[in-house]
């Protein structure tokens, strides 16, 4: 999402048009879901993806005819059988594709993207709101807790609260409401900014995670070394809960320090409220040996089973490169099943059932 706006921006303001087609709902086997979304660029580019194949392909032409057209609207697509056996799926599906095109002699839409793209590198979860004439013209704004529905007058926040979720909703009402999430909340905390750190750092940010990094070296606690964290922060380990925010159920740790005593530092303080997903790199002799002295400092068994030690998805790893893609894995993995549970509340709590 972040190239896509960048893209979005930087052609805004060199007078480029673009068209942006984002799946707003789908049904069956389909490759993405809601909110995937692939920008048409007019040097023919395209940036992002809504899963390959037939749909794709399809979809990229009809959104250079829309470019080319200056227009917006929906569309509806598919899947054949044939279509969904080359993407590895039984049956074929179907979806709403929405295909905007951004005028770039619309001067509404500048502070609205630079908004959009502050959310994106922000901690607090922020949706885009879309509001949809029946005419076709289309209005947008963006949606966050603290600072409300911003750039969309005479919509009310309140036809936009129940479409708030972690996945892209579509509401046939007038206007058409379309809300993507731009952020969730769930923060990554990587304590040690060694080699493996510094590309985790960087496939993390491709997979859309926030990142702040800790360290106690200055000399590994470098932003310029790792650009893609949110935040770089150097002090000792023993006292890192001291100087950032409380760990919430939603946040994520990885602890990969230069040693035993390190390590132990970190876990003794974030297991007292644990987060969604705590992972330790090291060998099983160095994680026995810490789980024993948080067994030692009161921390529960049960607590210190649910961490993820040794760390990552068994891909034979090697290289910093390599063990960074299995440690990203499984927290994409782990992201996945959170989403998939607060979908599944959210369902159980809607009155329809």
């Amino acid at each position: 999402m972040k190239k896509i706006f960048a893209a979005l921006s930087a052609g805004q303001s060199a007078g480029r048009g673009a068209v942006l087609c984002s799946i707003a709902a789908s049904s069956g086997s389909t490759p993405r879901g809601p909110g995937a979304a692939m920008l048409a660029l007019e040097s023919g580019e395209a940036i992002g993806t809504i899963g390959g194949g037939a749909a794709e392909y399809r979809a990229m032409e009809l959104a250079r005819q829309m470019l080319a057209e200056k227009r917006s609207g929906f569309a509806s697509y598919s899947l054949s059988a044939g279509e969904a056996a080359d993407l590895g799926m039984i049956c074929g599906g179907s979806l709403r594709l929405y295909l905007q095109y951004f005028d770039p002699a619309r001067r509404d839409l500048p502070p609205v993207l630079q908004t959009a793209l502050e959310l994106l590198s922000g901690p607090q979860a922020a949706w885009l709101v879309t509001a949809i004439s029946p005419d076709g013209s289309w209005r947008m704004g963006t949606f966050d807790r603290q600072n409300g529905l911003r750039g969309l007058p005479g919509v009310s926040p309140a036809d936009v609260e129940p479409l708030l979720g972690r996945q892209a909703a579509l509401s046939e009402g007038e206007p058409v409401l379309y809300v993507e999430p731009l952020n969730q909340t769930g923060t990554v905390y990587l304590f040690g900014a060694g080699h493996v750190g510094r590309e985790l750092t960087h496939i993390l940010s491709l997979a859309d995670f926030r990142v702040v990094v800790w360290d106690e070296r200055p000399h590994a606690a470098d932003k310029a070394a790792l650009p893609d964290a949110a935040a770089v922060l150097c002090g000792p380990y023993s006292v890192a809960m001291e100087k950032l925010p409380p760990i919430t159920p939603e946040d994520y740790v990885v602890v990969m320090t230069n040693g035993h005593s390190h390590d132990f530092d970190v876990l003794r303080q974030i297991l007292q409220t644990p987060p969604a997903y705590v992972g330790v790199i090291g060998s099983r002799r160095k994680t026995a040996f810490v789980s024993q002295k948080l067994l030692e400092c009161g921390i529960e068994r049960e607590v210190i089973s649910r961490v993820h030690a040794p760390i990552g998805t068994a891909i034979k790893a090697v290289t910093p490169e390599e063990i960074a893609v299995s440690i990203a894995g499984e927290m994409i993995y782990e992201r996945a099943l959170l989403r998939e549970a607060a979908g599944a509340a959210a369902l159980h709590d809607c009155p329809m059932h």
